[in-house]
């Protein structure tokens, strides 16, 4: 879902008319008022014109820069972009935002098109993470620096999303060790998983495939232990079940073990 437009600096200016000649195909360069070029990038806008409205936000700053409308001719050029899906260039005008206006009422609008762009960008788990990790980086900075605003609970609920995405690379990576017998960075993948995104979806397969992977290489007391916190923490899980199979059938059962790394997350 796109990015509402920030409520408080919408409002338009009243319209003035300016008429500008013509004379060749190219247009010439006009000085216009302030009010004219940035309520034409907000009529620009209601007509999801983003291109010229970024143009006519972008005239604003050039042409007026020590106007009080500049800075929200700047947010407002950032937010054109990334309608247009120019994710690049409204970050780094949403950054410059930030840089030149740190205290500004609607820099917290500024971090959150930064922390949307990159979270637009996210791939599906079989491709580079980079960008994910971008995104959960803007999203964690949006939520430290500004914990009570309204873009702040929706980036809470992005986080948890793109952890998740995360937590699915991890596991791809790791099944893919698994498949090929190269246990030792399979199970580096699934720890990866437990210890730090224990919060998705992931976790439950991840301890299962701790279990198999850790049967796998003899070391039966670690994979006891991974079933053992499958079974504490998803008792009902298909996940749990499939790991209590894999041990009885090698005459084992879950069982914790206070000497594990497991039992010192769980």
């Amino acid at each position: 879902m796109r990015v509402p437009l920030i409520r408080l600096i919408a409002l338009p200016f009243c319209f003035i008319l300016l008429l500008a000649g013509c004379g060749s195909d190219k247009e010439a360069y006009v000085e216009r008022p302030v009010e004219e070029l940035y309520n034409r990038g907000m009529d620009r806008l209601a007509d999801s014109n983003w291109v010229e409205a970024s143009k006519n936000f972008e005239e604003v700053e050039r042409q007026h820069p020590y106007s009080v409308w500049a800075s929200k001719a700047q947010l407002m050029n950032a937010y054109s972009l990334y309608m247009n899906n120019r994710y690049d260039d409204a970050i780094l005008a949403a950054q410059r935002f930030t840089q030149l206006y740190p205290a500004n009422k609607d820099t917290a609008y500024a971090f959150y098109l930064i922390a949307i762009s990159y979270y637009e960008q996210i791939t599906d788990v079989g491709r580079d993470q980079k960008t994910t990790e971008q995104a959960l980086k803007a999203l964690d900075e949006l939520v430290r620096r500004f914990p009570n605003s309204e873009y702040s609970r929706d980036a809470r609920l992005k986080i948890d999303l793109t952890r998740d995405h995360l937590a699915g690379k991890e596991m791809e990576i790791g099944r893919y060790y698994l498949k090929r017998g190269q246990l030792v960075a399979a199970i580096n993948r699934f720890r990866t998983v437990v210890e730090n995104y224990q919060t998705t979806t992931h976790v439950p397969e991840a301890l299962h495939r701790l279990t198999e992977a850790y049967l796998s290489l003899g070391v039966k007391e670690e994979a006891q232990a991974a079933a053992a916190v499958l079974g504490y923490n998803y008792p009902g899980s298909q996940w749990y079940l499939d790991s209590y199979a894999l041990l009885t059938g090698q005459d084992l059962r879950p069982q914790a073990n206070k000497g594990s790394w497991l039992s010192r997350i769980f």
